[in-house]
């Protein structure tokens, strides 16, 4: 292992994901941003304007998922129809999980 580089668990990953359905004024970032927290993960959720909700993610890739599996659930009031998402390198850019308004 390189000496001048921290060290971090391989298994570190990034999340970008895309959510469409009925997933904006029912609470969904809301359950998404404590599923995330519960995790331990990092990053943020957004609602876009054209009423899909935008998520980007940092952790454990098992952990990261999980997210990916409570983002195709959603809360009670959601109907998504799917979730689209790709893996990104790890570069530790958030700390905690917000939401953008």
């Amino acid at each position: 292992m390189d000496r001048h580089k921290p060290d971090m668990p391989e298994n570190l990953a990034a999340l970008y994901a895309i959510v469409w359905g009925r997933v904006q004024g029912v609470f969904f970032r809301d359950f998404a941003q404590e599923q995330a927290k519960q995790l331990g993960l990092s990053g943020y959720i957004h609602n876009r304007p054209d009423g899909r909700v935008e998520v980007w993610a940092e952790g454990e890739r098992n952990k990261l998922e999980e997210l990916v599996n409570y983002l195709k659930i959603g809360p009670p009031a959601a109907m998504v129809d799917r979730v689209n998402f790709e893996w990104l390198e790890y570069k530790g850019s958030y700390s905690g999980f917000s939401v953008k308004y």
